[in-house]
């Protein structure tokens, strides 16, 4: 019997068709290696995050949008990584030519990012260089 992974990736967008899409590519490319939650918002990313944690699952990478309503992605990230500094982060958005979002790809501490829409080819590879699958 195999085991249950012990790690999980979040995903954080307000667009559920992204959440579906990512989860379902995921999925199908990482089988069953990780966990793989999804979340609408910064209150429903912490939510899983903790809840993860008291079933004993280590979030080991967060993917978020980084225009969202109530809380920027970038802060996200630095809301997790207080008491999880482990945790790997990739900025994916649509706002690619901000200047804002080009200040949070800098300073966030975020260790890839991408642009969308993506490509599978490229969502691996940064998912691949942030945890070394």
């Amino acid at each position: 019997m195999a085991e249950a992974p012990r790690e999980a990736i979040l995903c954080v967008d307000d667009e559920v068709v992204i959440l579906l899409a990512m989860r379902q590519e995921l999925r199908r490319r990482l089988g069953d290696r990780f966990i793989v939650e999804t979340a609408h918002d910064h209150r429903q990313a912490l939510e899983t995050v903790r809840g993860l944690e008291e079933r004993g699952v280590r979030t080991a990478l967060v993917i978020t949008d980084w225009l969202m309503p109530g809380m920027r992605g970038d802060e996200l990230v630095r809301s997790l990584r207080e008491d999880r500094p482990y945790i790997k982060a990739i900025l994916i958005t649509g706002q690619a030519g901000d200047a804002s979002s080009e200040e949070a790809r800098r300073s966030g501490g975020f260790d890839a990012f991408i642009g969308k829409p993506w490509r599978p080819e490229s969502l691996y590879a940064a998912i691949e260089a942030c945890l070394g699958e």
